[in-house]
């Protein structure tokens, strides 16, 4: 692999998403007084986390230039604020003990340096309590990663959880829809916290993704489901050999608009400013981590 090219094109793919989410931020926001029992948590409130994970794996990397650091700085803290400096996440995770959102959010934010202590209190006690049994195997793979990132002492064995998902039993790789590729996709990244613990991966996954990812990538491509797309070359940039192929790169940036904008699928992107951000904000988070992951891979592999 020549790492000049596909450097220059997953970098470009990063600056201009992350760019277009940080333009764009004050439409993720809440239009009224949010409170801890949302009536919609997957309106504004799971977009919010979504945009602090994307800019706090660039904070992380920090292998973009001085712009993109200040664009991810201030899009996390505009997520920051939006969810009351943590005090909604306390509240929410303080009322439903069962749920693992407040746990999950707050987990990029406190990577970045954003802490709640009396948050950080009660997550600990929930953690202790183990009562996430009716959780899906990548899901519960998700959780762990989110205690290791907020640094809440856990006993979870990652072999085994890996083996409970379906990408850890490796199975016939055309059993495959669109629903399971994506529970894949994430298995790979709390597996290995978005690439920084390739070596969190299996060997037998590592084989078996090596083997078919190629496949995968085409199917969903000629479909143009170009966030799948896009989660897809996340997966390849945190294998321990990271794969970051130049024409699949190609032809995730011919999706992307002028303006930074990644649609999220073949159909036209239509509507105003804000129902254009809704309905594809999730690719340009994608679009983010999958070029600051690879980048970083890349040039991790280079040194």
């Amino acid at each position: 692999m020549t790492v000049a090219p596909v450097a220059h094109t997953a970098h470009g793919v990063a600056t201009r998403a992350l760019a277009w989410l940080h333009e764009h931020r004050a439409l993720g926001g809440f239009q009224d007084d949010a409170t801890a029992d949302l009536d919609d948590p997957d309106g504004v409130y799971k977009p919010l986390g979504e945009a602090s994970l994307a800019a706090s794996i660039v904070l992380r990397e920090g292998v973009t230039g001085g712009t993109q650091l200040r664009h991810a700085r201030e899009l996390l803290d505009f997520c920051w604020a939006q969810l009351r400096h943590g005090d909604l996440l306390y509240e929410r995770q303080l009322r439903h003990t069962l749920l693992t959102d407040p746990l999950e959010v707050y987990a990029p934010f406190a990577r970045a340096g954003h802490r709640h202590q009396a948050l950080e209190e009660v997550l600990a006690h929930t953690s202790a309590v183990d009562a996430m049994t009716e959780v899906v195997p990548n899901r519960r793979i998700a959780v762990a990663n989110a205690h290791r990132t907020v640094g809440i002492p856990r006993d979870d064995d990652w072999d085994a959880l890996a083996g409970a998902t379906w990408l850890g039993r490796a199975p016939e790789p055309w059993a495959i829809d669109w629903h399971t590729a994506y529970c894949a996709t994430h298995t790979v990244f709390h597996l290995t916290d978005w690439g920084a613990h390739p070596d969190g991966l299996p060997r037998h996954v590592v084989d078996h993704l090596t083997a078919w990812l190629p496949v995968w990538f085409d199917v969903w491509a000629e479909a143009r489901q170009w966030d799948l797309v896009g989660e897809l070359l996340v997966v390849g940039a945190c294998l321990p050999e990271p794969r970051v192929d130049p024409a699949e790169w190609a032809v995730f940036a011919a999706a992307q608009q002028a303006d930074g904008l990644v649609p999220r699928d073949g159909d036209p992107v239509a509507g105003d400013a804000t129902e254009r951000f809704r309905d594809h904000q999730h690719t340009g988070v994608v679009a983010v981590l999958a070029g600051t992951v690879a980048l970083s891979r890349l040039l991790g592999s280079a040194r």
